[in-house]
C-alpha cells in the first residue's frame, strides 16, 4: 500500500480513535478536574491559542513553495525554501514568547474580575507552560510540512495515533493523583517536545533534509506574505464565526443555553474531523499537479473522486446520527442536553458540503486563487451575526444554529461552488453529477433504518451501538453494490485484502 492510501486509512483511524478515546476520556476528567479548574483550563487555553495566529497563515504555505521549489531549482532550491522558513518561524517564536511573557506578566490585569487569587496563580502556570509550546511549535512545524511535501504520512499518522492514546494514558494517574489542570499542560508540553524530535530525527536522518541559511530572495519572500495575508484573514474569520453564537448566547440568553450548544457543536466537530483529517494528504499532489501544468481535468477528477468517498463516510455518519443522535447525546451528556440534538444537526447538515469539497481549499491555495474565499467567508460571518441575533432572540441555540446554517448554505453551496466552477477551473457539474448519483444507492439503508427505529426505542449507549452495527453493515453493503464505480470498490478490495493479509500471517 503506497503512502498516500496508507495516509488516508491512517487518518481515519486516528480519527476514529481520538473521538472514541475523547468519548471516554473526557467526561472522566471533567469529574477529576471539576467544573471550576476544568473552566479555568479552557478559558486560559483558549485566550493563548490566539498566539497561533502569529503564523500569519505561512505554515499552509509551505507546500506550495516547496513544489515550486523542487521543479525549478531541484534540491538545492528546496534547501533555501527550508532555510528561509525555518528563520522566519523562528523569529516568530521568539516574538510568541516576548508576546507571551508580558501576558503572562499581567494575568492578574486580565483575569482580576473573574478569578480568585488562587485561581489567578495557576493561570499563570499554566499562561508560561502553553506560551512555550506554541513558540516551541512555530520553528518544529517545518520539520512537519517537510514530512507532508515528501509524502511520508505514515510516519505523521503513526505518530499522531501514538500521541494521542499515550495522552490519557498518562494524564489520568497524574490527575488521580491530584495534580490538577497542570498536568494537562505538563503532558501536553512533554508529548509535544517528543513528537517534535521524532519528526525532526527523521527528517534528518531518513529524508536527509537540507536547510540553506542566508539566501533570502526578497521578491519571494514578499510573494509568500501576500500568499499568506488571506490564509491569516481566514484564520481570523473562522475564529469569530465559530464563536458567534456562544458569545450571542452567553449574552442574549445565559450559560444553561450556551452549554446545550457547545454539546452541539462538539458533535459537529467529531463530525468535521472526518472529512478535515485527510486533506493534508493530498496537499503535495495538488501542489504538484499545479506546479507541473497538468491542468484542470486532472483537478477535477481528483476533486471529484475525494469527494465521493467523503461524501459516502459522512452520509453514514450523518444518517445514523439522524436516527440515534438524541438517544446519543442523552447518553453522552444527559437528558438535559436533548436540545443538542437540533442543534447538532442544523450545523452537521448544511458544513457537509465544503466537507466534501475540501481538498478545494488546497487547490485555490495552489493557484494563489484563495483571495476570494476570504472575502466571502468575511461576508458569511457578517450575515451570521445579522441573521442570528434576531433568531437567538426568538428561538435561542437552535436560532443561532439556523443562522449559522444558512449563512454556511448561501457561502458554501452556491457562492463557492461557482467560483470553483467559473474561476478556478474546476467542473462543478461533472462533480454533483457523479456525488448525486451515490444517493439512490443509500435509500435501502435509509429505509431500513427508519423502519428499525420505527419498531424500537433505542436508549443508551447500548441502544446505539444495537443501531450502529447492522446498519453500517446494511449501509455499506447497498454502497459497494448499488453506488461505488469500479475503481471504489477495487480499493476496498485491496484493503480488505491486505488486512485478511495481515490476519493470516499471524
Amino acid at each position: 500500500m503506497d503512502q498516500k492510501k496508507a495516509g488516508v486509512l491512517l487518518s481515519y483511524g486516528q480519527t476514529v480513535l481520538s473521538t472514541v478515546i475523547s468519548l471516554v476520556y473526557t467526561p472522566v476528567m471533567l469529574r477529576l478536574l471539576g467544573q471550576s479548574e476544568y473552566g479555568l483550563y479552557t478559558l486560559v487555553n483558549g485566550f493563548i491559542s490566539n498566539l497561533a495566529l502569529m503564523s500569519f497563515g505561512l505554515g499552509s504555505a509551505y507546500v506550495r513553495f516547496f513544489a515550486r521549489a523542487e521543479v525549478a531549482e531541484g534540491e538545492d532550491g528546496v534547501a533555501k525554501i527550508n532555510g528561509m522558513f525555518m528563520t522566519i518561524f523562528m523569529v516568530i517564536g521568539v516574538l510568541s514568547l516576548m508576546v507571551g511573557g508580558v501576558l503572562v506578566a499581567n494575568v492578574h490585569n486580565i483575569f482580576a474580575a473573574k478569578l480568585t487569587a488562587q485561581e489567578i496563580e495557576t493561570a499563570r502556570v499554566l499562561m508560561a507552560l502553553l506560551v512555550v509550546n506554541i513558540a516551541v511549535s512555530f520553528p518544529c512545524s517545518v520539520f512537519t510540512s517537510y514530512i507532508t511535501a515528501r509524502e511520508r504520512f505514515f510516519f505523521q499518522r503513526v505518530v499522531s495515533m501514538i500521541r494521542t492514546v499515550l495522552n490519557p494514558i498518562v494524564m489520568l494517574p497524574l490527575l488521580l493523583a491530584g495534580f490538577g489542570s497542570v498536568s494537562l499542560v505538563v503532558v501536553t508540553l512533554v508529548l509535544s517536545a517528543v513528537t517534535d524530535i521524532l519528526s525532526a530525527l527523521y527528517c534528518f536522518r531518513k529524508l536527509s533534509m537540507h536547510l540553506t541559511f542566508g539566501h533570502f530572495d526578497m521578491g519571494l519572500l514578499r510573494e509568500m506574505f501576500g500568499f499568506s495575508f488571506f490564509i491569516f484573514l481566514n484564520m481570523i474569520i473562522d475564529q469569530v464565526n465559530w464563536t458567534v453564537d456562544t458569545t450571542l448566547l452567553g449574552i442574549l440568553s445565559g450559560t444553561a443555553a450556551t452549554a446545550v450548544y457547545g454539546v452541539g457543536s462538539q458533535v459537529h466537530r467529531y463530525y468535521m474531523t472526518l472529512s478535515t483529517s485527510i486533506s493534508g494528504v493530498f496537499v503535495p499532489q495538488i501542489n504538484r499537479i499545479v506546479a507541473h501544468g497538468e491542468g484542470d481535468d486532472a483537478l477535477t477528477k481528483l476533486f471529484t473522486r475525494v469527494g465521493r468517498i467523503q461524501f459516502m463516510l459522512l452520509m453514514l455518519v450523518f444518517t445514523g446520527f439522524v436516527f440515534v443522535g438524541e438517544p446519543f447525546i442523552e447518553a453522552w451528556g444527559g437528558g438535559e442536553y436533548e436540545g443538542a440534538y437540533p442543534i447538532a444537526l442544523l450545523l452537521m447538515g448544511p458544513v457537509s458540503v465544503p466537507l466534501i469539497q475540501n481538498i478545494g481549499i488546497e487547490i485555490q491555495r495552489a493557484k494563489n486563487k484563495h483571495q476570494f474565499r476570504s472575502k466571502a467567508y468575511f461576508v458569511m460571518a457578517l450575515f451570521n451575526v445579522a441573521i442570528s441575533i434576531p433568531l437567538c432572540m426568538r428561538w435561542g441555540g437552535l436560532g443561532c444554529a439556523l443562522g449559522t446554517g444558512v449563512s454556511m448554505i448561501v457561502c458554501n453551496g452556491f457562492v463557492m461552488n461557482w467560483y470553483y466552477h467559473r474561476h478556478i477551473g474546476l467542473d462543478m457539474v461533472y462533480f454533483w453529477r457523479s456525488i448525486l448519483r451515490i444517493v439512490p444507492a443509500m435509500i435501502p439503508a435509509l429505509l431500513a433504518g427508519a423502519a428499525a427505529v420505527r419498531m424500537h426505542a433505542f436508549a443508551g449507549y447500548g441502544g446505539v451501538v444495537l443501531f450502529a452495527l447492522p446498519y453500517t453493515a446494511v449501509f455499506c453493503a447497498c454502497l459497494y453494490m448499488l453506488g461505488m464505480d469500479e475503481s471504489e470498490r477495487g480499493l476496498v478490495r485491496s484493503v480488505l485484502t491486505r488486512l485478511t493479509g495481515k490476519r493470516g500471517a499471524r
